[in-house]
């Protein structure tokens, strides 16, 4: 039986949710975790990205700010491409078609499969600076992880895996979770602070301790 369960809330699209996942594989062996990925998708279309950003390239700029801020606290900051994805020839791309992938995945394969293709799409927009918007990215992403590619496909356009992503959106609205990462501690309720691995560790052994 697994010390906690948590509810990961992220989108495919944010940095600091780069950062959070590598750390939280490691805790999730150490403390024996019981991870469930939600797919928080803060903008789900080109209308909500202008809602939220105005311009294209306002919201380029802005993000990649973002971007600038979470590389100097990453574990791995030569994976964020800031420059790549500044001269990248797409609009900046918003989380839904990403989320409807890591779902896919997550039907076919399991909360695992669900925290390997996010981990790749998120190399993807980070590393790689491809448009994770665009659909024929997520297949491929999907075939470099070993799934069938007709039936990746197929879940993959299945009304049900965008029913799934907006109750993982509807889910952190009922929690009050406005913002990603974050992680929801079930046992005690409580959201884990986002921060270097050996605070995130020290957390969980407080909070292992008071749902014991």
């Amino acid at each position: 039986m697994a010390s906690l369960t948590i509810d990961f809330f992220h989108d495919v699209v944010c940095c600091w949710c780069f950062n959070i996942s590598s750390r939280m594989r490691k805790l999730a062996t150490e403390f024996d975790l019981d991870i469930r990925h939600r797919s928080f998708v803060l903008q789900a279309s080109r209308a909500e990205m202008a809602a939220r950003w105005g311009s294209p390239k306002g919201a380029r700029e802005t993000i990649l700010g973002h971007w600038a801020a979470c590389r100097a606290s990453s574990d791995r900051p030569d994976l964020v491409d800031i420059g790549a994805m500044r001269a990248a020839p797409f609009d900046y791309s918003h989380g839904m078609t990403a989320a409807r992938g890591c779902k896919a995945a997550e039907r076919i394969g399991g909360q695992a499969a669900h925290w390997d293709m996010f981990d790749r799409l998120q190399r993807a927009h980070l590393t790689e600076a491809r448009n994770i918007a665009d659909s024929k990215i997520i297949l491929q992403a999907a075939r470099e992880l070993g799934f069938d590619p007709a039936a990746f496909a197929e879940i993959f356009d299945d009304q049900a895996t965008v029913l799934a992503v907006e109750a993982d959106r509807q889910r952190a609205r009922a929690l009050q979770i406005k913002s990603v990462p974050s992680l929801m501690i079930r046992e005690t309720g409580t959201v884990l602070v986002n921060g270097p691995l050996d605070d995130m560790a020290a957390q969980l052994r407080s909070a292992i301790d008071l749902a014991a």
